[in-house]
């Protein structure tokens, strides 16, 4: 359980900041930085959904799961697999909830046009957002690949945002009419 009484503790008034194994890191640490993007992004869908409410009623809710597991997958990043027993299970990114994400693309783009050209964003508000939130899910998967890189990762976390984009592209293309109010791209078109 989380108990949060005393918001500022001044414990990172040097630069560092605790990981949930107790370790410290400093602020601009890669892992840090990682699940960092990864908040930014919980952030954005917090805007998503102020559209999806409206727009796209059952979506909203696939949105705050959503943002439930990314904050799982926030908790997953900061706390290291050391293969120490840290005298608790840490909460870990699963393989089901990225499958739960290829669901969701899967339906969505089951009623979408196939695309003949790239799409900029744009459209509705909805979908500009979802945007938005592909761009920075795309942030947090490279800050995550970079930190895999370096460190031993739970590979679901990679996978996860991988999918979160693709979800978010697609259901940019279903907030804009299922396609039919797409802005596309148009190579060239100001030469």
């Amino acid at each position: 359980m989380v108990i949060l009484n005393k918001i500022y503790t001044k414990t990172g008034d040097d630069g560092t900041t605790a990981l949930a194994s107790g370790d410290r890191r400093v602020k601009h640490d890669l892992r840090v930085d990682a699940y960092g993007t990864v908040d930014e992004l919980n952030s954005v869908l917090g805007v998503v959904r102020m559209h999806a409410a409206q727009e796209l009623p059952d979506f909203d809710g696939v949105l705050g799961r959503i943002q439930n597991d990314l904050f799982d997958m926030g908790a997953d990043l900061a706390c290291p697999d050391t293969g120490e027993d840290l005298g608790y299970e840490p909460l870990r990114i699963t393989p089901k909830q990225v499958e739960a994400i290829e669901d969701v693309i899967d339906r969505m783009n089951a009623d979408l046009k196939p695309l003949r050209s790239f799409t900029l964003p744009g459209g509705t508000p909805l979908a500009t957002y979802l945007h938005l939130a592909r761009t920075v899910a795309r942030r947090a998967e490279r800050r995550v690949s970079e930190l895999q890189a370096q460190e031993p990762l739970n590979k679901s976390v990679l996978l996860y945002l991988n999918r979160l984009s693709d979800l978010f592209f697609v259901a940019s293309r279903y907030a804009n009419n299922k396609g039919d109010g797409d802005v596309l791209w148009v190579a060239g078109k100001n030469r």
